[in-house]
């Protein structure tokens, strides 16, 4: 026995199959509708093996996938101190980092879906990595050096290092999806998931603990230290969050080179006869799939995914407003905003990542269903709400608890988000043909972004709420 028996008598026991019920059929006549969605069996197709070693390529290479957006945000403090004498730049930095980052990576996303025929899914894995290993780098080399260089200067450097890594992440994004897709085994996309989840907790845990092990300021003798130590710290900080970003990167693609070679000489032996490349072999086996075509398919799960990041954006506002109901004063360290509203987004992120852990076990009345997917990205907004009963501001609260703000509010709107976005993603696969498995990842993934784009410029409707 493999290391497969794990996951499949799991899905086993969860998913509640008969023989006679494992088709599907299209509903009325065959031609009735081509944008009815007909869920595709393998029938006697042999399936590629499960193997918990590709699980945690893969759930690296998720990892790799958003950690350098989440180190911008977690290196927020940082940014603050370097921008702490233009009252501008001070304000709009964190907007102009969002919308350049979310702008960059989805325009990309859209050129790649549409370069399908000759795309290196591989190459474009390595090539990210390789880029996000060089922004990293410098952005480490730049906490400690060009310390006198202006705020104009800098914040036009970190923008540049933005759009770059925001290019490398269009690729990761299209590349890994795409790749994982091939193999079809939905667990892989459910370990590149679960890793972007593992990718939001990491940092928020570095940043809460940087901020607790701060002297007091009774600790500081006086203002010219205590300026001094805020700005030290500050540098370390980012240098530790930008480091172990380069680390990760570069760990990621180490490790995914053994997979690739293993995919490779699959390739050859089941194609070399006839083509002389292994780029000719992957584009021989591949379907050049146009959107319009998957969005027939999928658009319930594309809408669905879509709606999920939208509504999903609105959380860093509301987050970043929210403060314990304790007064400050008499609040220990961890409920004080500088650390209470690092913790707000930790409850969040470990939310989200139990709920892509939970897709594990499958529920089919659910997920094999995209209308009631796409019926619950809906409903979901009805989470939002539940922000305005909280201590906006330190302006009162209705329901007067950090437990209700932390485990019902915080955990639960990340809990909804990583099982619904989890959910639709897995499920692609299962209603497209096997030659367009690669195409439907990468459309996936284009839908994905694109909620992240719209949720993060309509939250900004959100800002003004007190």
């Amino acid at each position: 026995m493999s290391d497969q028996t794990a996951f499949e008598r799991l899905r086993a026991i969860f998913s509640r199959k008969s023989v006679d019920d494992q088709e599907y059929e299209p509903l009325g006549d065959a031609d009735e509708d081509v944008r009815r969605p007909v869920r595709i069996v393998p029938g006697d197709k042999k399936e590629e093996p499960f193997s918990w070693f590709e699980y945690s390529i893969f759930f690296l290479l998720g990892i790799a996938m958003l950690w350098a957006w989440n180190m911008f945000l977690a290196a927020a403090p940082y940014f603050q101190n370097r921008f702490k004498n233009d009252a501008k730049i001070l304000n709009s930095f964190q907007s102009a980092i969002i919308s350049v980052g979310c702008v960059t990576n989805l325009t990309f996303m859209l050129i790649l879906m549409n370069l399908q025929a000759k795309a290196s899914y591989p190459k474009r894995i390595l090539s990210a990595l390789a880029l996000n290993v060089v922004v990293f780098t410098l952005l480490s080399i730049s906490t400690s050096y060009f310390r006198g260089v202006s705020e104009s200067g800098y914040l036009a450097f970190t923008l540049i290092m933005v759009f770059s890594t925001s290019t490398a992440t269009g690729f990761l994004q299209n590349g890994t999806f795409a790749f994982a897709s091939s193999f079809g085994r939905p667990e892989y996309i459910q370990a590149i998931m679960t890793g972007q989840a593992v990718a939001g907790v990491l940092p928020s845990v570095a940043q809460i603990a940087s901020v607790l092990a701060l002297p007091t300021k009774d600790a500081w003798a006086d203002p010219a230290v205590q300026a001094a130590t805020i700005d030290d710290q500050s540098s370390k900080s980012a240098f530790v969050y930008f480091m172990t970003a380069t680390g990760i990167s570069i760990l990621t693609l180490l490790a995914v080179l053994p997979l690739i070679r293993k995919h490779n000489r699959t390739l050859e032996t089941r194609m070399m006869s006839s083509v002389t490349s292994i780029e000719e072999a992957e584009q021989a086996k591949r379907t050049s799939v146009g959107m319009r075509t998957l969005y027939k398919k999928l658009h319930w799960l594309a809408a669905g995914v879509f709606l999920c990041f939208a509504v999903t954006m609105f959380f860093p506002v509301f987050t970043g407003k929210v403060v314990s109901v304790l007064p400050e004063d008499k609040a220990p360290k961890l409920f004080q905003p500088a650390s209470f509203i690092p913790l707000g987004f930790l409850l969040w992120n470990l939310g989200d990542l139990c709920g892509r852990l939970s897709t594990i076990i499958p529920i089919p009345v659910v997920t094999s269903r995209p209308r009631v997917l796409f019926l619950i990205s809906i409903l979901r907004a009805g989470q939002l709400p539940l922000y305005l009963l909280c201590n906006i501001e330190g302006k009162g609260a209705t329901i007067s608890s950090d437990a209700f703000y932390l485990f019902v509010v915080q955990f639960g709107f990340g809990l909804t988000n990583g099982w619904l976005s989890s959910s639709c993603m897995m499920s692609a696969n299962e209603w497209v043909e096997e030659s367009e498995r690669e195409a439907t990842g990468g459309f996936m993934a284009v839908n994905l972004v694109a909620g992240l784009t719209f949720g993060s410029l309509l939250s900004f409707a959100a800002s003004g709420v007190s």
